[in-house]
């Protein structure tokens, strides 16, 4: 049987937003730990559809996939205490040493990711190396007809405004160079998903256009 992404996880989520603190949580932890365990459910199915197009993926543990929703509000002027979201890494977060994929829920914001999220220097380093090296194998998967289809651009933010140190000015994927991340993203509507037995295969279909990036990215740590 498939597992399909809730409605009422939607609507808790909705309700959170508007009741972001510790009592109202408090007093419906029944709805949270539903869908909660609606995501997880869910992620497990995924998980196994995408170990189709990369047998490591299937290695994923579900539960530890899915982030905490508590907050860490220590360096936030927002101090409300709970994420109004539910997110996965697939092999991606902050400070990754490799390309990974990445599911974001949330009320008419959720969106499918990948590539490499701010990672440490010297993998960055490594990165940029590889694209100043091989900017035409690149290009070729940046511009392939169904991968620049669902992803036009790669995101541009925190870029650099000048090349970063130890690449020429005049390096022909100079625009590239001064990316912090290299992440390509794919927004998906509410009623794409909700209630549809075939949700974990279609993004299943719109991560496997992500694999070519994330092997380019991944080429210089193999």
């Amino acid at each position: 049987m498939s597992a399909i992404l809730s409605q009422k996880t939607f609507d808790f989520l909705k309700k959170l937003s508007k009741n972001n603190d510790r009592e109202w949580f408090n007093e419906n932890k029944k709805l949270y730990t539903e869908s909660q365990e609606n995501v997880i459910s869910f992620l497990e199915e995924l998980i196994k559809e995408m170990g189709n197009f990369d047998e490591e993926l299937a290695k994923i543990d579900a539960k530890k996939a899915l982030f905490r929703i508590y907050r860490d509000t220590r360096f936030s002027k927002d101090k409300s205490p709970y994420k109004t979201n539910f997110g996965a890494s697939l092999g991606m977060g902050k400070g990754s040493q490799k390309g990974g994929y990445y599911l974001h829920l949330e009320p008419n914001k959720s969106f499918l990711a990948g590539g490499i999220y701010m990672p440490e220097s010297s993998v960055l380093k490594e990165v940029r190396k590889e694209i100043s090296l091989y900017g035409e194998d690149f290009l070729k998967i940046l511009n392939h007809k169904d991968f620049k289809k669902h992803f036009p651009t790669l995101d541009q933010e925190d870029r650099l405004v000048k090349i970063p140190q130890g690449f020429e000015k005049e390096d022909p994927m100079a625009e590239y160079l001064k990316l912090k991340s290299f992440i390509v993203v794919y927004n998906i509507k509410d009623e794409e998903i909700l209630n549809n037995k075939n949700t974990a295969k279609e993004f299943t279909k719109i991560f496997k256009l992500m694999k070519p990036f994330n092997d380019f990215l991944n080429t210089p740590f193999q």
